[in-house]
């Protein structure tokens, strides 16, 4: 077994050259962390709600709608109700589920808004209207918050894991990987189970063993255990500085729902409530009304932009601006999806000699069905319509017609899908496919084949009307970024 060290302060060292206070007593940069980043977060806030709420009658003014007259909460009511919401905890948590505690609060706050001050549909107008901006700056600013203080190692509480399990050392390295969740690991609490099965190698240090938990509990913010035996461990003892430690009994349920889960007390035991929420008629009802009620107006905005495109296509390489791509769409039924031309109309030929020409190419052709360098791809405006998915734009009619949805699984041609197995195959075809998704907001074209499987499923098993607007929230940075874009 590896030797038992102290526990180290987690910002030994800082990841980034930061300059100043950072570079200082990090015992003493681990004790206003949270103090820190609460202050961070509601100044991000009241930045937003000012913002939003300046613009917004600004706006309506334009139209002559004059809101200067009438009585507004103040914006320490909106960060109360954050704070009430627990979007203040200075660890996590995940953005997904901020989002929508977020938006719930934003509502909650424009509903009593115009209760106090509602006299006319112009105001009501307003409201939907600063609801709007406030979740959309309020969304935008903590993500930059939170990317600053990620980078500066300051955001996510200080974590231990108890027992050095394979599915711990999973959860550690995933936490290491995703530091958005909120929680950094800082080590590993040996178990006598541990002890026994000697165990070498493991992805952080120990920092104690169980009989060293009261001295670990001044040191970590969070305990988490893998089993109800070693929160039984954990919690054998009353120890006043068990207080300031909370506790997480963590259960790996990869292949269920793992958002917006719902707890029931059954007498002493504790059940979780699952349930597909995006197979409820009356959420599939709801998803298609949000889907007609964007893609209409965006469409509408949008065709000037494909005209321009689809004149540059032909001046490039004559033939079809537009064209259909057979994919694999709801129910297991051809999809014909509409798309601009970014190739060379000859590009199956060109793609053919290419892979037989290059080993590399092919192997990775094999692997995520995307080539890094595409002989088939039009120079310039090819690879500027892929990098900004501005090929994407004529599927909005798709959304119009029902054959797509602005946010669902991408759909795949036939040759790709049949790389996956069955179950996984019946699973995504039971959902209208997307535009955007969560693939396309987090690993793009850099996915490999399992990492797509991944990413369908927890967004298939996740389904949430909040979901669904944080997507969209996302896509536009991943495409103004183009990262992973090919």
């Amino acid at each position: 077994m590896a030797e038992v060290g102290a526990i180290l302060p987690r910002r030994a060292a800082p990841k980034s050259g930061f300059p100043g206070w950072y570079r200082g007593d990090a015992g003493y940069v681990d004790r206003i962390r949270k103090q820190f980043v609460i202050a961070l977060l509601i100044s991000s806030d009241v930045i937003a709600a000012i913002f939003a709420t300046s613009i917004g009658p600004a706006l309506l003014a334009t139209t002559g709608i004059d809101l200067s007259n009438d009585k507004r909460l103040p914006i320490a009511f909106l960060i109360l109700t954050f704070f009430c919401l627990r979007l203040y905890t200075g660890c996590g948590p995940s953005p997904y589920e901020r989002f929508r505690l977020r938006a719930i609060g934003i509502v909650g706050f424009v509903a009593v808004d115009l209760l106090i001050g509602f006299d006319s549909g112009p105001r009501f107008v307003a409201g939907i209207c600063e609801a709007f901006l406030l979740l959309t700056f309020g969304h935008y600013m903590e993500a930059m918050i939170r990317t600053l203080l990620i980078r500066v190692d300051l955001w996510g509480a200080s974590t231990a894991l108890v027992g050095c399990s394979d599915s711990n050392r999973q959860l550690a390295r995933l936490l290491m990987h995703e530091p958005a969740l909120g929680l950094t690991p800082i080590g590993f609490i040996e178990t006598p189970r541990d002890r026994a099965q000697q165990i070498t190698t493991l992805p952080l240090p120990l920092i104690g063993t169980i009989a060293d938990r009261h001295r670990i509990y001044r040191h970590v913010e969070f305990a988490i255990c893998g089993s109800g035996s070693e929160l039984s461990a954990l919690t054998s003892e009353h120890n006043p500085a068990m207080t300031s430690c909370r506790l997480l009994l963590v259960e790996d349920v990869r292949d269920f729902q793992s958002l917006w889960l719902r707890t029931r007390m059954l007498g002493g035991a504790i059940g979780i409530e699952i349930r597909r929420d995006l197979c409820l008629r009356h959420n599939q009802l709801l998803k298609r009304a949000i889907d007609i009620f964007l893609a209409i107006p965006m469409a509408l905005l949008v065709w000037p932009l494909i005209a321009i495109l689809a004149v540059t296509i032909k001046l490039v390489d004559p033939g079809r601006a537009f064209y259909v791509q057979e994919r694999i769409g709801r129910n297991g039924k051809t999809l014909r999806m509409i798309k601009l031309r970014t190739m060379y109309a000859d590009a199956e030929r060109r793609l053919e000699m290419h892979l037989n020409s290059d080993p590399q190419a092919r192997a990775e052709w094999q692997r995520m069905f995307k080539l890094s360098r595409d002989p088939r791809v039009l120079p310039f405006i090819g690879n500027f319509m892929r990098r900004a998915s501005l090929d994407e734009l004529p599927q909005f009619w798709n959304v119009i017609r029902g054959d797509m949805s602005l946010v669902g699984p991408r759909p795949f041609p036939a040759y790709h899908m049949s790389t996956f197995d069955d179950e996984f195959q019946a699973i995504r075809v039971s959902v209208p496919p997307g535009i955007t998704g969560m693939w396309q907001v987090s690993s793009r074209s850099n996915g490999d084949l399992q990492i797509q499987r991944a990413q369908d499923l927890f967004y298939i098993r996740n389904w949430s009307i909040w979901l669904d607007i944080y997507i969209l929230l996302q896509t536009v940075p991943a495409v103004l970024a183009a990262k992973g874009a090919k």
